[in-house]
């Protein structure tokens, strides 16, 4: 008789999971706790500090309850985000999200390491008369790149034991980010009062939209919630999956996008020019004279960062090619993170490339999440056959592995935010991300059930 092609899934059961609540809450601030959302809080510093504080809130708190919901599905199934799309996209059809999850980690990994290059070429500068990289002027290229080489084999470091070591790095790195961020507080609010800072008034060229910048922080936080189940697979306690995750993702990100937002309009202050060119935080870290030292921990921060972005692009690999384990996955995303880091050097802007990195984000995610979280909690109440999701011909098998209704969905709900970008009421407001999602999840809970109760 001959044996049915199988799709597997490496489950991870009880008995072998290993995180726990402060794992977990670690591993979520790391990821957060970073160069790229300092960076990202310097770029809606141009909303001005309080209406870029209650953005930041208002889009974070709303993207990590996604994430907790996603983060149960880890630890209800014991499966990757990215295995769990096959229920709702088919077996076959959760490459798409898979190969789109390979892209955008490795692109987050590039972002950070990129950042964490050019407080390398500082290092490199002050110990050896190199010249400092600067964008504008194309100069410093080559400590630039010395910088990502060295970045890479630290990454490489970070990864070689799989799911264990990103677990120390975390652990490690959250001490140092902790003590880094307090200091830079300190120094920041010697340098500008709080006054200041509040009445600051954003250039009328530079100012950005309320929902324009919903939709930033959406991509930027969203980019996370697809990663969800592949850290809360590894833990045994339902808490380490949703609460853990959603209170470390917030703190993280609230505390460093703030720290971002106000250190570039402190400088903005005091130079009396205000570029988000330089929210990044080497540049910011040089002009308030924070030293060696302060190079150093941005260069750990990003390692904890990528540790977690890393494990998030290989789990999805994981999915593409099961014949590959984790480990392995890790090196070749790795790997393929290094080459990625050189686009900005080539395009000549990094905020530019950045920019058009979260757009293309929050395009496809915000509708991808809807209809993956329709899925499992609408459609099939938080149960799915595992086995199910690895059989040809099963019920995640759909059309020859794809599930083509679930793809329309996706696709109607790209059409929808690329629309609503273009309403200015909703960008004035909310933005596009959010509703083009609960559209999308709409659409998918309400055809899907239809589907299933007309095949009986």
């Amino acid at each position: 008789m001959k044996k049915q092609k199988v799709y597997p899934i490496e489950q991870i059961p009880i008995e072998n999971r290993h995180m726990s609540c402060w794992d977990m809450f670690a591993t979520w601030i790391g990821a957060n706790a970073n160069n790229g959302t300092w960076y990202i809080g310097g770029v809606v510093a141009a909303c001005g500090l309080v209406l870029a504080t209650k953005v930041l809130i208002a889009s974070s708190v709303l993207s990590y309850i996604l994430l907790s919901l996603v983060g149960l599905m880890g630890y209800i199934t014991g499966i990757s985000t990215m295995a769990l799309t096959r229920s709702s996209f088919g077996i076959r059809g959760s490459y798409v999200p898979s190969v789109i999850n390979v892209i955008q980690f490795v692109g987050w990994t590039a972002v950070n390491t990129f950042i964490a290059a050019t407080s390398l070429s500082i290092l490199f500068h002050d110990f050896f008369g190199w010249k400092t990289y600067n964008a504008t002027s194309n100069t410093g290229i080559f400590g630039v790149i010395v910088g990502v080489l060295v970045m890479s084999v630290l990454h490489l470091i970070s990864v070689s034991m799989g799911e264990r070591s990103v677990q120390i790095i975390e652990r490690i790195g959250i001490i140092f980010v902790i003590g880094f961020v307090i200091w830079e507080s300190i120094v920041v609010f010697r340098t500008v009062s709080f006054h200041q800072l509040v009445t600051w008034v954003v250039p009328h060229s530079e100012q950005l939209k309320t929902g324009h910048a919903m939709d930033i922080l959406a991509a930027f936080n969203l980019a996370w919630v697809t990663a969800g189940a592949d850290f809360t697979r590894f833990t045994a306690k339902k808490g380490a999956a949703t609460h853990a995750s959603f209170w470390g993702a917030l703190i993280g990100v609230l505390w460093f996008a703030l720290i971002g937002v106000v250190s570039t309009i402190s400088i903005a202050i005091t130079s009396g020019q205000f570029n988000p060119n330089n929210s990044d935080p080497s540049t910011i870290a040089n002009k308030l004279g924070l030293g060696i030292l302060a190079m150093i921990v941005i260069v750990l921060t990003s390692m904890t960062a990528n540790a977690a972005n890393l494990m998030a692009a290989a789990s999805a690999l994981n999915n593409l090619f099961h014949k590959i384990k984790l480990r392995k996955a890790l090196w070749i995303v790795t790997i393929l993170a290094t080459f990625v880091t050189f686009i900005p050097l080539i395009v000549g802007s990094f905020l530019d490339t950045f920019e058009a990195f979260l757009n293309y984000i929050g395009m496809i995610l915000g509708p991808m999440i809807g209809i993956m979280i329709t899925d499992f909690y609408v459609v099939h109440h938080q149960q799915y056959e595992i086995d199910e999701l690895t059989k040809v011909n099963g019920k995640n098998w759909y059309h020859g592995g794809v599930n083509y209704f679930a793809f329309a969905v996706w696709i109607i709900g790209i059409v929808i935010y690329n629309f609503l970008q273009h309403v200015p009421v909703i960008m004035n407001v909310t933005g596009a991300t959010f509703i083009a999602m609960i559209i999308s999840g709409l659409l998918y809970g309400i055809g899907q059930q239809w589907i299933l109760k007309k095949r009986g």
